[in-house]
């Protein structure tokens, strides 16, 4: 025979306090940090933050909803990093950190072992909007502070990068360029820079070029090589054998 107490009504009600917390839509908690929270961690300031931007998207070349995870050494060298295209729909910081951890631990071991981490971790998060602190952001600093300390790195610099230009959130400083560039549309080609010529396979709006070096053209795919007409005794023979 088991025994066990009945829960009473007060007890079994809902927290007012607690349902007044949880979003009508069903949505989990975003696990996100403040700005305020943000300053208070101490996060260590970068000494050439444009050198990191600019080597950063010139390595990876973002474009909208692309973060760039890397990792520095104690004279701010990139030793590792990885870019990855946003996928989730919810803004929660524990898949933001998920997904940075992720790639960490792709891209560099651990150091774990160490007891107070020597290199350090940014997040260079390229979105739309303007360059003032959003929940999303606060989403990706829970996921940066978090993931760092899995992996025993020191929680580094949060920067956006937006069409407006980069900024270190929290700190004040930026810069007009590099700036955000929306996604090339789908099917799109790139130009090559600078020629403006078609460079695939060799072909020029469909019709194949001929080389430059002045030598014959080449047969057409699936067609027969047209040869030169031959006059002269050529044609004079073949009057006779069709006078025959």
């Amino acid at each position: 025979m088991t025994f066990g107490i009945a829960p009473s009504a007060a007890a079994s009600a809902p927290d007012p306090v607690a349902a007044a917390a949880i979003p009508e839509t069903g949505e989990q908690l975003t696990r996100m940090l403040e700005p305020s929270e943000w300053s208070a961690a101490e996060i260590p300031l970068l000494r050439n933050p444009r050198e990191v931007v600019s080597g950063l998207y010139a390595r990876h070349r973002p474009t909208l909803a692309t973060a760039i995870v890397a990792v520095l050494d104690p004279e701010e060298r990139v030793r590792a990093s990885a870019s990855f295209v946003r996928r989730a729909s919810a803004v929660d910081g524990w898949v933001f950190r998920n997904a940075l951890l992720a790639q960490l631990r792709r891209v560099i071991p651990h150091d774990l072992r160490r007891r107070t981490p020597v290199r350090t971790a940014v997040l260079l998060y390229c979105r739309d909007g303007d360059a003032r602190w959003t929940q999303e952001d606060g989403a990706w600093m829970w996921g940066l502070r978090d993931a760092c300390t899995l992996h025993g790195l020191r929680c580094g610099a949060y920067i956006t990068l937006t069409r407006e230009g980069w900024q270190v959130l929290g700190e004040g400083r930026g810069g007009r360029r590099p700036h955000a560039v929306p996604a090339p549309a789908p099917g799109g080609r790139t130009e090559a820079s600078g020629t403006g010529a078609e460079e695939d396979a060799g072909t020029d709006g469909g019709r194949r070029r001929a080389p430059s070096d002045g030598a014959a053209p080449q047969p057409s795919a699936g067609g027969a090589a047209s040869q030169p007409s031959a006059g002269g005794a050529a044609s004079e023979l073949s009057r006779r054998v069709a006078a025959r």
